[in-house]
């Protein structure tokens, strides 16, 4: 299963960024292969759309859950269209792998 964490930057030892839509990368997990993959968040920017940009962003990818700190109020709907899990952690010390040792350890499953 490929994960979406939210990243402040482009190594593993970066922190899990808080947004989801403005954040500055995504980090793509796969669980399945350990394989990863980051992606620069176009979006991040963007005076409006950034949310629903990012939500089809990571579903072009194939992710089935999205760790970040929050989430807008217009995601839900669109995430739950796309079964795609949201996983709220509100951790902003924490690094990505940190997130992914927690994934793989199935400590992060809500």
């Amino acid at each position: 299963m490929k994960v979406a964490i939210t990243s402040t930057g482009q190594s593993l030892e970066s922190k899990l960024d808080q947004r989801f839509g403005r954040c500055a990368f995504f980090v793509i997990y796969d669980t399945e292969t350990g394989g990863v993959e980051i992606l620069p968040n176009p979006n991040k920017d963007a005076e409006e759309g950034a949310g629903p940009a990012s939500v089809q962003l990571v579903a072009s990818k194939e992710v089935k859950k999205i760790v970040s700190g929050e989430f807008g109020v217009k995601i839900k709907s669109l995430l739950d269209s796309l079964k795609i899990q949201m996983v709220v952690y509100k951790e902003p010390e924490k690094t990505v792998k940190s997130v992914i040792e927690m994934l793989n350890n199935q400590k992060i499953n809500k």
